[in-house]
C-alpha cells in the first residue's frame, strides 16, 4: 500500500479563496512521488483546466509521468501553484505549458484552446476541470454574482472549450469533464455548485451523442470528498473539520487517487468507453 498522510481527521481550517497547496493540513499527495508512470499516454497532448494544485495537479503529474506533453490553465492568482506544477511536468521529462486564464468568458477559453493549440503543437486530450464554489447556509445569502460566476466557470467554459477543441479531438481524441458526487447527492450548502455539476452530467451524454461519429470520446469523472485547497478556501472551518469522514472508507480522498480515473479514460485502454460517469467518492452513490 503507497504510504500516504492519514485523512481520517482532518482539522479545522480556512484560507483566502482561492487557496494554496502549501497551507493545507494535512499535505495532500499528488502523486509527485507515489505515482509510478507505465507510458499510457506515450505522445499524447493535453490541456488541463485549473491544473494548479488538487485534482487539475495530480491529472498532469499522472499525465506527465505517463508520457503525455501537458498545458494548463490556472487563475492569475494561483501563479504560484502552477508553477510548481510544471515543475512536476518538466521534471517528469515532459513539456509544461502555463496558461494565465480567467475562463468565465467565451474569449479566453477560445484564447487557451488556441494558446495550448500552438505551444504543444496540437491537441488529443482536454480535461475540462476548472471549477468555482462558495458555501452559504441559506437560500437567500447566495449572492446573485456568485450564481453567475458558479455556471460561468462549472457549465459554460467546458462548453465553450469542447466547442473550440472539437476539430483537434477527432479521430481518436478525448474530452474529459470533472463533475462532482454533489450531482447525485447535493448538500444544500453547495446548492448553486451541486446544480453546475448535474448539468455537466447531462452536457457529457449529449456531447458523446454528438462527437462519436467523429472519433471523439467524451466522458465524466465524479469525485467525491477531495482534499484541495478549494476546500478550506471556499467552507466555513467546521465543516472543513473532519471533511470526508462520512464516507463508507471514513475518509477524504487524495488527489491523486483521482487521477488514475482520468489517465484511464485518456488512454487507448478505455477506447470502447465514451458518454459514461466514473465516480470516485469513497463509497458514496453515483447514480
Amino acid at each position: 500500500m503507497t504510504d500516504r498522510t492519514d485523512l481520517s481527521a482532518i482539522p479545522a481550517q480556512t484560507q483566502d479563496w482561492p487557496g494554496r497547496v502549501a497551507e493545507l493540513e494535512p499535505a495532500p499527495d499528488h502523486g509527485e512521488q507515489s505515482w509510478t508512470g507505465r507510458d499510457r499516454l506515450t505522445g499524447k497532448r493535453a490541456l488541463i483546466t485549473g491544473g494548479d494544485s488538487g485534482i487539475g495537479r495530480a491529472v498532469a503529474v499522472a499525465f506527465a509521468k505517463e508520457g503525455a506533453d501537458v498545458a494548463i490553465t490556472h487563475l492569475p492568482d494561483e501563479a504560484e501553484d502552477a508553477e510548481r506544477t510544471a515543475e512536476l511536468i518538466r521534471e517528469a521529462g515532459r513539456t509544461g505549458v502555463l496558461i494565465a486564464a480567467d475562463l468565465r468568458t467565451l474569449e479566453e477559453n477560445r484564447r487557451a484552446a488556441s494558446e495550448a493549440r500552438d505551444r504543444l503543437g496540437g491537441l488529443d486530450v482536454l480535461v475540462c476541470n476548472a471549477a468555482y464554489q462558495m458555501t452559504h447556509d441559506s437560500l437567500e445569502e447566495f449572492p446573485e454574482e456568485q450564481i453567475h460566476q458558479t455556471f460561468e466557470t462549472n457549465v459554460y467554459s467546458p462548453y465553450w472549450l469542447v466547442r473550440e477543441c472539437a476539430k483537434d479531438l477527432e479521430d481518436g481524441g478525448v474530452a474529459i469533464v470533472t463533475t462532482s458526487v454533489q450531482a447525485y447527492s447535493p448538500s444544500e450548502h453547495l446548492l448553486d455548485y451541486a446544480a453546475t455539476k448535474a448539468a455537466l452530467n447531462n452536457l457529457v451524454v449529449n456531447l458523446a451523442a454528438e462527437l462519436g461519429a467523429k472519433g471523439t470520446r467524451v466522458n465524466a469523472v465524479a469525485p467525491g470528498p477531495i482534499w484541495t485547497p478549494l476546500i478550506p478556501a471556499t467552507m466555513a472551518a467546521d465543516k472543513v473539520k473532519g471533511f470526508g469522514s462520512d464516507t463508507p472508507l471514513g475518509r477524504a480522498g487524495h488527489p491523486t487517487e483521482v487521477a488514475a480515473a482520468y489517465v484511464f479514460l485518456a488512454s487507448d485502454e478505455a477506447s470502447y468507453v465514451s458518454g459514461t460517469v466514473i465516480g470516485v467518492t469513497g463509497g458514496k452513490p453515483v447514480f
